[in-house]
């Protein structure tokens, strides 16, 4: 509860002391225009030349045409896993038997 308090009374505070700033801001006289700077130029670019283009002998040989290796077979791989068929069945263990309760014999009443 305290920090609340303290928090409010801050806010009010700065909330007086800004109102207090901003009043004898309305009174001064407005600043005078900045004037505005010159900016640099840049210097225009050079004319650039055209160079002439190389020329390729017209009369080159063919590039020789080379045969093709024929590539290796690949091996094959064993199955990683066996067939479906192979594999057993999965079976659960049998559940435990639970031991009976025996039967309590009943006790014949006495008579009076």
């Amino acid at each position: 509860m305290a920090f609340k308090c303290f928090i409010l009374v801050l806010f009010i505070t700065i909330s007086i002391f800004s109102f207090d700033a901003t009043l004898p801001e309305q009174t001064l006289p407005p600043l005078p225009s900045m004037p505005t700077l010159l900016k640099p130029t840049l210097p225009p670019l050079p004319s650039l030349t055209t160079l002439p283009k190389p020329t390729l002998p017209s009369l080159l040989p063919p590039l020789p045409t080379l045969s093709k290796p024929t590539l290796p077979t690949l091996p094959t791989l064993p199955p990683l896993l066996p067939p479906l068929s192979m594999l057993p069945k999965p079976t659960l263990p049998p559940l435990p038997t639970f031991p009976s309760i025996p039967t309590i014999p009943t006790l014949p009443k006495p008579t009076l």
